[in-house]
């Protein structure tokens, strides 16, 4: 989790969740560069991450004045450029510390910066994205209307930039997220850009898909199906969770309209891709159960030798018909607009969302659906 303060140095808070005790503890890690608008962290290296940060600048220009009394005239510019980096935590924290709260909390560290990802000719960056099947050593960032392949390289003190994209059109362009698909390959890579959703092939960095009028108003995220290649989720301003098969974009597979507000983000689980996570701006984390358009849309079958004759019997008549998609539940622990939510990559049944007002929440899917599911 970062921070954003522009009058104190910002952080970066490694939450370590004990789940036989239900206990959380942190260590805080500076990040001196500036105030923290986005996280990612390598699917390779646990202790490499990357971040998108606020940097400014205090620029003075001058003018001479009229008149026989000539003098310099000095006016202050305040420049925000939004920077990206490379960092690694150190070694003692990649392996989740055990630590009392009190005790992390005041112990502070500070990040080793391992390369910056040079974005002066580009703009500003909004997001890095790591290649998810990867070694860690290619990431993609999204810089104003520039998307840019890069290589790490020598334990990642260097990135290289390999190759690039841009989007054409009339008006300021910008990219505003994006998501690196973990099929094909990992070849393919999903940009919005105001309520435009675009594919491009890394290989050629050429435009793949595009799917005009995504959502009515911005679009906010995107996420991949992790078990249907072809299948991709998206939120926006107009309050709706779409989802899209790329290979035909006329029209979404499927429309939520549970929330009230912005939705910010929208997260598969990674292992049972029927269920979905959406924040919103509503103050509202809603978990559904998209089964119909799900790897699994009968349901799923245990091993034979593990059923009974008179269960084995009445699964398969529940497997008859597919299941209906529904809203499993509805979190409301956040009393300000939710702008993260983020499924646990070692649990796939724990899940933590984070909130304007600083609340970091974490929550688990209810018991009931879980057996249900594994059953």
């Amino acid at each position: 989790v970062g921070t954003q303060s522009l009058k104190y140095d910002n952080q970066i808070h490694i939450i370590d969740f004990d789940d036989e005790n239900n206990i959380i503890n942190k260590n805080v890690l500076i990040h001196q560069a500036g105030e923290i608008w986005h996280i990612s962290a390598s699917p390779a290296d646990k202790g490499v991450l990357a971040t998108c940060y606020n940097k400014t600048q205090l620029l003075l220009t001058s003018q001479s004045s009229p008149g026989p009394y000539a003098a310099n005239l000095f006016t202050a510019i305040l420049k925000v450029m939004t920077c990206a980096a490379v960092w690694r935590m150190p070694k003692e924290l990649e392996s989740g510390s055990h630590e009392s709260p009190d005790d992390s909390s005041s112990n502070t560290q500070t990040l080793e910066l391992l390369c910056h990802l040079d974005n002066t000719a580009h703009g500003n960056m909004a997001c890095v994205i790591w290649e998810p099947m990867g070694d860690g050593k290619k990431l993609i960032s999204l810089a104003d209307n520039h998307l840019l392949l890069w290589d790490l390289q020598e334990s990642s003190s260097n990135a290289v930039l390999s190759n690039s994209a841009a989007l054409e059109g009339k008006g300021q362009l910008k990219f505003t997220s994006g998501r690196w698909s973990p099929h094909h390959n990992c070849t393919q890579v999903a940009t919005a850009n105001d309520t435009a959703i675009r594919g491009w092939d890394t290989r050629s960095m050429r435009q793949i898909y595009y799917i005009e009028n995504a959502h009515g108003q911005l679009v906010r995220d995107l996420d991949f199906n992790p078990n249907k290649q072809y299948y991709l989720a998206s939120c926006g301003d107009d309050c709706k969770v779409k989802f899209w098969d790329t290979r035909n974009v006329t029209e979404p597979v499927k429309t939520l309209e549970e929330h009230s507000h912005w939705v910010w983000n929208v997260r598969y689980n990674h292992s049972h891709d029927q269920l979905v996570l959406s924040g919103s701006s509503d103050s509202r984390i809603i978990l559904s159960n998209m089964v119909s358009i799900s790897s699994e849309p009968f349901g799923h079958l245990v091993d034979d030798d593990e059923l009974s004759d008179q269960e084995d019997h009445h699964q398969e008549e529940k497997t008859k018909e597919p299941l209906q998609d529904s809203i499993i539940a509805t979190y409301e622990e956040h009393e300000d607009s939710v702008y993260a939510v983020e499924w646990s990559s070692a649990d796939p049944w724990l899940f933590a969302s984070l909130s304007y007002d600083g609340r970091l929440v974490i929550n688990r899917v209810p018991r009931a659906l879980k057996y249900h599911i594994l059953l």
